[in-house]
C-alpha cells in the first residue's frame, strides 16, 4: 500500500517534468529507535531468530525483535537504516528499502536500482565497491561512479584518490536529503516495535520528504529560487 502511494506521487512528478533523468545515487542512513534492555542470553536467543520462553504474549508485544545493533564512526545504535535511491538532478528519493541496522548497505544495491533513470551514471561510498557490484552494473549497461577504496597493503593511487573527490562531489548531494529529515523534519528517531512497522514509518518520512522537496522545486517555478 505505501509503495503505492509512493509510486503514484512519482507519477505526479513525472507529470509535472520532474522524471529522473541525470542518474543517480545511492546511500543509506541509520534509524535509531528505543534500545532494548535484554539479558545476555535473550540477545544471544534472539540474535538465533528465537524468542524467550518466559516471554509472556504482552513482553512480546512490547519488544522489538527485529532491530539491530551497528557502528559507525566509534559510535553504536540500535535500530534499522533506511537505503534509498535519489535521483542526482532533483534530489527526490525514487526508491527506498528498509532493513535492520546491521545489514550491510550493499546487500540491497541491487533493489535500490531505478531502471527508468534516463541517465546510466551511479554514484556511491565505497562501502558499495565490490567486483560483483561493478559486474552488475556493467551488465545491466551501467555507468559506475561508486568511490573507490584501498587496501591495508595496497592504498589508493593520487589518480584513484582525484577520481574519488570527483565523484563525492555528486554522491555528496544524497547526503542533504538525509541531512533534511534529520533537522527540518524531526529527526529520524521513531518508536515502532518490529521491521514491518519500522517499514511504514520510514517510509511514511521518505515521502513526507518528497512533498517538501516538491514544495521547494515548484516555489522556484513561480519566480523563487529552488533549494539547491
Amino acid at each position: 500500500m505505501l509503495k503505492s502511494l509512493f509510486n503514484c506521487f512519482d507519477d505526479v512528478l513525472a507529470a509535472e517534468g520532474y522524471q529522473a533523468r541525470q542518474g543517480q545515487l545511492i546511500d543509506a542512513s541509520i534509524v535509531p529507535v528505543p534500545i532494548q534492555r535484554n539479558r545476555r542470553e535473550e540477545n544471544r536467543q534472539l540474535k538465533n531468530g528465537e524468542v524467550p520462553d518466559d516471554w509472556s504474549g504482552a513482553k512480546r508485544a512490547q519488544k522489538d525483535v527485529d532491530g539491530r545493533w551497528t557502528g559507525k564512526r566509534g559510535k553504536h545504535y540500535f535500530g534499522y537504516k533506511n537505503h534509498i535511491g535519489v535521483d542526482a538532478e532533483h534530489k527526490l528519493i525514487r526508491t527506498f528499502a528498509t532493513t535492520p541496522a546491521h545489514v550491510h548497505d550493499s546487500r540491497v544495491f541491487d533493489d535500490l536500482i531505478a531502471p527508468d533513470n534516463e541517465d546510466p551514471g551511479v554514484w556511491a561510498d565505497s562501502a558499495y565497491r565490490s567486483e560483483e557490484t561493478e559486474q552488475v552494473l556493467e551488465d545491466a549497461g551501467y555507468e559506475s561512479h561508486i568511490c573507490e577504496k584501498g587496501q591495508r597493503d595496497q592504498p589508493l593511487r593520487d589518480e584513484q584518490q582525484a577520481n574519488n573527490r570527483t565523484r563525492s562531489k555528486i554522491r555528496s548531494r544524497v547526503e542533504h536529503v538525509f541531512g533534511f529529515q534529520e533537522n527540518s523534519m524531526g529527526g529520524k528517531f521513531i518508536r515502532t516495535i518490529g521491521l514491518a512497522r519500522a517499514e511504514v514509518k520510514i517510509g511514511l518520512m521518505n515521502l513526507t520528504y518528497n512533498l517538501m522537496r516538491y514544495l521547494q522545486l515548484t516555489k522556484g517555478r513561480e519566480g523563487t529560487p529552488a533549494a539547491a
